[in-house]
């Protein structure tokens, strides 16, 4: 059975473009599998019913998984299956009509405006670091992408004179984002004044580097976004996704329309960005309650 998740993984790396940590996902979710159908002496993939994969699914409950834990592996099962029947290693396929376990909704954590504002203001624009940090916060922030598109822009990616940036998104789909002219403006005193100095290899391609002149990870924005946080006061949760949330949901509140705010964060589907108007709604609600007289 390892054998034939290998050869799985491989085709959607190689078919589907998908991200390293998506095909970890896949990989780890069906060895998982894997190893509960041996303990139920199942030793074959074509052994599988409908039942044992609503069964492991229970027993991933009974042990405490999230419900979007178990919706994810049942994606990745659904997904193993489909190959498995498109490639005619199976005849009948045990996820057809089998329902993925309802997630909970949950509106996503956003910022407020006040709170973002003081946020951008903490980086030392004195030190060369400082100078980063502020274009990165102000960039993820003026665009919406995601923090492993962020880390992943190289230079030549930002065109400050057209005001865009090109980034990959997911299932390596690129796309070009508008930046408004305050990023564009410490975007540029970045590259003037702190870039060069950090930099050790002139024929580094990264937009962004660290104190030995290589990438900036994902763990190293982390960090610094939270260092930025506890400076300014703000009690809420960040992660990186709580900008690229306030970036959607700001839009929304002053007038973009949802297929617009769709195409910036590289949502294949609109339902994704759906979510961003109940945030909107929740707010005039609050907005309403507070302000009229028979509220």
């Amino acid at each position: 059975m390892e054998s034939t998740i290998r050869d799985f993984i491989h085709y959607i790396s190689v078919e589907k473009g998908l991200a390293a940590n998506t095909l970890e996902a896949y990989n780890r979710d069906l060895h998982a599998f894997c190893s509960y159908l041996k303990k139920e002496n199942i030793n074959d993939f074509r052994e599988v019913t409908r039942n044992s994969i609503t069964a492991y699914l229970q027993a991933l409950r009974k042990s405490g998984k999230a419900t979007s834990t178990l919706s994810r592996n049942m994606a990745s099962i659904r997904s193993f299956y489909n190959y498995l029947f498109q490639e005619r290693l199976i005849v009948d396929n045990p996820t057809a009509d089998l329902e993925s376990p309802k997630l909970e909704k949950k509106l996503p954590r956003v910022l407020t405006t006040q709170e973002v504002e003081l946020l951008l203001e903490q980086p030392d624009l004195q030190q060369v670091a400082g100078l980063r940090d502020k274009a990165m916060l102000e960039v993820i922030y003026a665009t919406g992408i995601r923090v492993s598109e962020l880390m992943s822009l190289d230079v030549l990616d930002v065109n400050l004179e057209a005001g865009f940036i090109r980034c990959t998104g997911k299932g390596a789909k690129e796309r070009i984002v508008p930046m408004g002219s305050v990023a564009i403006h410490f975007v540029s005193e970045y590259l003037r004044r702190g870039r060069p100095k950090l930099i050790r290899n002139k024929d580094e391609p990264a937009m962004f580097v660290n104190q030995h002149g290589k990438r900036l990870t994902r763990q190293g924005f982390w960090k610094i976004l939270k260092k930025y946080a506890r400076q300014a006061g703000i009690k809420k949760d960040i992660t990186p996704h709580t900008l690229r949330h306030s970036f959607a949901t700001h839009l929304l509140e002053n007038g973009a329309d949802l297929r617009s705010v769709q195409e910036m964060l590289g949502h294949a589907d609109i339902s994704t960005t759906q979510i961003y108007t109940q945030l909107t709604k929740s707010k005039l609600r609050d907005i309403y309650k507070k302000t009229h007289p028979r509220a």
